[in-house]
Parts: structure tokens; C-alpha cells; sequence
């Protein structure tokens, strides 16, 4: 089976009409960890271990360029706790509006992208794809960033934190997430300093 259990994609009748509004899902409020994903030809799988450290959905061009859509949906983790299930995924030198760039993962067989490691934290935490999760419903985000470029067309729920461009990450972000980036500090700041050093 090409596509996760669950995945109705490719069978629905496009034909019946969806409502929106009283039929729309709840909004997941505790999830059963670890969880599955990967591509589409499932060379590439994945399992995260525990709830990633913060989920963002960010509505820059860059990130509308890259995805091809509105926005990008990413739940950041640490690294170690993104276990490979499957193929090694290739890693794709991508230009930022940083200008120092992030590599994303792709399968080296159909280059669905299914995390990134951005420059600001290097190797030591990934951005994982939310929608490339088996289900993806199981991580929404936690704050809508760079929210001046989102596309007018884009409805965000009520009470959804929402910010202009970045926002201050110790008003947010709950304790434990806080305490694990804490965690990983000295390991982020001597992968920056081994930057510098190379250049």
C-alpha cells in the first residue's frame, strides 16, 4: 500500500460536497507519543519520540516559495529525538532570507521534503514537516509567524497567538520546552562556533 492507513486521498469522491463549520475536528489536546511519518514512496520513515519543543506556521515568501503553498507548518524537535525508520534522507543546501541558508531533507527517491535543519541551530534540532506525519492533524500549531505576507485568503482560528514577524520565545513557549532548549544550548553554541571556525 503506497500510502499511510488512513490516507484517503487517493479514494475520495471529489463529487460530495464538505461542510465546513459544526463537522470541522477538534483541535488534538493530548497526543500518544512517539508518532510516524515519512514521503510518499515511504523510503524515507520516521518516528518522533516525544511532543516537539514548539510548532510554528510561518507565512513568509520564503516559506510560501519553498512549500508551494500558503504556508509552511514545522514543529521543531531535537534532533536525537527523530529517529530514522528508513532511507538516509539527501540534504539540500537551501538559500534563506537570512542569507546563511538551511538544508532541508529529502528523499533521495521521490524528494518529498520531510524536515530542515535551519542555520540558527544547525544539525541539533530539525524541523519536521508536519504534513508528512501519518497524521498530521496531530500536531497544529502553537503560533502563526510573519503573519504581515500571509495570504489574505488564509482564516486563522480565533485566539491563534499571531505575529507580524517573530515573536519572544520565553512568552510562549510552555516550561519544559524551555528547559530542553536550555538543554541544548551548549551543543547549538559550539556548532556555531565549529562555523565560524570553518569559514
Amino acid at each position: 500500500m503506497p500510502f499511510p492507513p488512513g490516507n484517503a486521498c487517493q479514494f475520495r469522491n471529489l463529487a460530495v460536497p464538505i461542510t465546513l463549520g459544526a463537522t470541522t475536528q477538534p483541535m488534538p489536546t493530548s497526543i500518544a507519543f512517539p508518532i510516524e511519518g515519512g514521503c510518499d514512496c515511504r523510503a524515507v520513515r520516521y518516528r518522533v519520540t516525544s511532543a516537539p519543543l514548539f510548532v510554528h506556521c510561518c507565512h513568509c515568501r520564503w516559506c510560501q516559495r519553498e512549500s508551494g503553498s500558503a504556508f509552511a507548518l514545522n514543529a521543531m524537535i531535537e534532533s536525537d529525538r527523530v529517529v530514522n525508520l528508513g532511507a538516509e534522507p539527501e540534504l539540500v543546501h537551501t538559500p534563506s532570507d537570512s542569507g546563511r541558508g538551511q538544508k532541508i531533507a529529502r528523499c533521495p527517491t521521490c524528494k518529498v521534503a520531510v524536515w530542515s535543519h535551519y542555520a540558527g541551530s544547525g544539525p541539533i534540532t530539525k524541523f519536521v514537516r508536519v504534513g508528512t506525519l501519518d497524521n498530521p492533524g496531530a500536531l497544529p500549531p502553537d503560533v502563526h509567524i510573519f503573519a504581515a505576507s500571509k495570504q489574505p485568503w488564509v482564516m486563522l482560528p480565533p485566539n491563534s497567538p499571531v505575529f507580524e514577524e517573530y515573536y519572544e520565545r520565553d512568552a510562549l513557549w510552555p516550561p519544559e520546552s524551555l528547559a530542553r532548549r536550555e538543554a541544548l544550548l551548549p551543543l547549538i553554541e559550539a556548532y556555531l562556533a565549529s562555523q565560524h571556525t570553518d569559514a
